[in-house]
């Protein structure tokens, strides 16, 4: 008799708590935490195609390091260099960079933002495959992914997110990696990724893309070419035998940094030249808004509570002085209704110097010039005016009620 209780309970602990632990899962860490992408997705692939939801979560995963892994690489070819920032109270990040870069123009920083859209958006696809069915969970530790960062077909395991905040804190790896924590405090060991995060991706890379899609829209070369000596200093851009001058203000290399800034901003009135894509824009952001209701549809309905990336109100939050309730869970959903309506066009964004409101979406589809300082100062918005319902903080009481000082930060959580 106790056998078969016990039997039983099993049974029903198996069938109504998520798979934890799969040949599928391990195939996801193996590749992700030894950096071996490709034969990770040559494994993956086939399982994904057969309908495996938790391979399909793996694949974009993967697609995902892929995506970040040749963009790092692009980076260090070209010698990038984190600019420094101390004149406006920001220290430079010291990251390695190459000591001979290959030149870069404008040309070249386009491809890489198409290479980076085309890579993220393959991700994306599978995300959401993966977030549509399935009762998995792949316990991932971010900080132990590993990417070929400078191409040189090796992935060292300084060659990570643990390695790069290492660089950056001056920590040791192994006090990054397990830290000691105060006991009964929350603290990071993994994440539990599931079904609802995969959704929680997809909308996270489609973000992503909409940031390049809209660069990738404009004619941004004179943008390039007065600022990115910055972050490029030896790849042969136009003002990189200038980056210190005479003393003007401050110093000589505070004032040449702050020209640069002023430059780059009087330059950026980009002509259109892929209406599509900019147009795009505003579909991949009504999408992120999308694929948050179902990360929260697909949240709400679960019954565990392993390590939540974005966990329900009645599952733990990892991220410490944080606290998911009802009421910010339905502030959330209704300021998604009303971003909705600003990118539809029927609430309109309002401008300091007009009655009339900004229609967002006229921009998106039929903008052919994008000003900075005229959207902002008036002449440039006109096209855009339109009479009706003007957005005003009433609109978004819910979420300042809900979230108070601090629903900014939430909101990057929520997606």
């Amino acid at each position: 008799m106790i056998r078969s209780l016990a039997a039983a309970s099993l049974s029903a602990l198996l069938f109504a708590t998520p798979a934890l632990a799969s040949d599928t899962g391990d195939a996801v860490t193996k590749a992700l935490y030894s950096g071996e992408l490709a034969d990770g997705l040559a494994t993956l692939e086939p399982l994904a195609a057969a309908g495996d939801t938790e391979a399909k979560f793996g694949v974009g995963a993967i697609q995902f390091t892929q995506a970040i892994e040749h963009l790092v690489q692009a980076l260090y070819r070209h010698g990038f260099a984190a600019p420094d920032g101390r004149a406006v109270g920001v220290m430079p990040m010291p990251l390695p960079a190459k000591p001979n870069p290959e030149p870069l123009d404008y040309a070249g920083v386009r491809q890489i933002l198409d290479d980076l859209i085309a890579g993220v958006d393959a991700a994306r696809v599978s995300f959401e495959a993966a977030g549509q069915s399935g009762d998995y969970v792949i316990e991932i530790n971010p900080l132990k992914i590993r990417i070929d960062a400078n191409g040189d077909g090796k992935v060292e395991e300084g060659e990570s997110l643990a390695g790069l905040a290492s660089i950056v804190s001056g920590m040791s790896m192994d006090d990054i990696l397990s830290p000691s924590f105060q006991p009964g405090t929350p603290h990071f060991e993994f994440i539990g990724f599931d079904r609802a995060d995969a959704l929680w991706l997809a909308g996270y890379s489609n973000v992503l893309v909409a940031q390049a899609e809209f660069f990738e829209a404009h004619d941004y070369s004179e943008f390039v070419n007065v600022l990115f000596h910055r972050i490029f200093p030896k790849a042969g851009f136009p003002m990189q035998e200038f980056s210190r001058g005479g003393t003007l203000f401050m110093d000589p290399e505070t004032d040449t940094g702050i020209s640069d800034l002023i430059a780059a901003i009087h330059t950026m009135n980009w002509p259109v030249i892929q209406p599509e894509l900019l147009a795009d824009v505003r579909v991949r952001l009504k999408a992120v808004l999308a694929y948050s209701r179902q990360n929260w549809d697909a949240i709400l309905a679960e019954t565990d509570d392993n390590h939540e990336l974005l966990p329900s109100p009645r599952q733990t939050a990892m991220i410490p002085d944080t606290s998911i309730t009802d009421d910010k869970v339905a502030a959330w959903r209704a300021t998604l209704d009303e971003a909705d309506k600003v990118l539809d066009g029927t609430l309109l964004i309002p401008h300091w110097r007009f009655k009339q409101g900004f229609d967002l979406r006229a921009y998106f589809e039929t903008a052919r010039r994008t000003d900075l300082v005229e959207l902002l100062t008036g002449y440039g918005a006109l096209p855009f005016l339109k009479d009706g319902p003007v957005a005003s903080p009433e609109d978004f009481r819910a979420i300042q009620a809900a979230f108070g000082n601090d629903w900014l930060g939430y909101a990057f959580w929520f997606n």
